[in-house]
């Protein structure tokens, strides 16, 4: 069963579902300090931001508490989506966009910032190959990294560098190491 076909269970600091009788969480309110530093990280220029991925929320606040001018939001499952227009509810600069990222390339515009943080997702492969068509010159790129070394570019994408955050998760079943190694790119 895809992703976006999982009935999730949100909680006060969660969001999962059941996976053979384990919680697989998709977001965890423990991950607030990382999704500050990568929506301050993307909104250092303003403008036009792109948020592939909007989960519990955490980083459309932070993205909206920078000075940007829009902010477009992807989202592939429904019960998060719904979630995403109540959030947006009052907000004027918000563009949400229902289904797959990689689906929705012919509306997607350019941007000064872009943030994927995906799950389940059959297509990340392919972003690198569309970053520079999403991207407005100086755009700046992150997307959330389960890698537990420096420099493991999972997505294979060229220039990027990292920056070491000391984290401190509970017990879950994605990130469980003590070293966060946000990926920063620049075109």
């Amino acid at each position: 069963m895809a992703y976006k076909d999982k009935n999730l269970v949100f909680t006060a600091d969660s969001i999962y579902f059941d996976y053979d009788g384990e919680k697989e969480f998709v977001m965890m309110e423990w991950e607030r300090p990382l999704m500050e530093k990568h929506a301050n990280y993307v909104c250092e220029n303003g403008g036009d931001i792109l948020e592939i991925g909007f989960g519990m929320g955490i980083r459309a606040d932070y993205i909206q508490a920078n000075n940007i001018s829009s902010h477009t939001i992807v989202e592939i499952h429904p019960d998060i989506l719904n979630k995403a227009y109540e959030w947006a509810e009052g907000k004027s600069n918000i563009n949400i966009i229902a289904g797959d990222w990689y689906n929705s390339l012919d509306v997607l515009s350019t941007y000064d910032g872009i943030f994927l943080d995906t799950f389940g997702d059959d297509n990340i492969d392919k972003f690198k190959n569309h970053i520079n068509s999403l991207a407005k010159s100086g755009c700046k790129i992150s997307w959330w990294n389960n890698s537990r070394k420096p420099n493991n570019n999972t997505l294979n994408i060229e220039g990027v560098t990292y920056e070491e955050v000391n984290v401190t998760p509970p017990l879950n079943g994605y990130f469980d190491q003590s070293v966060y190694y946000l990926p920063k790119k620049q075109i």
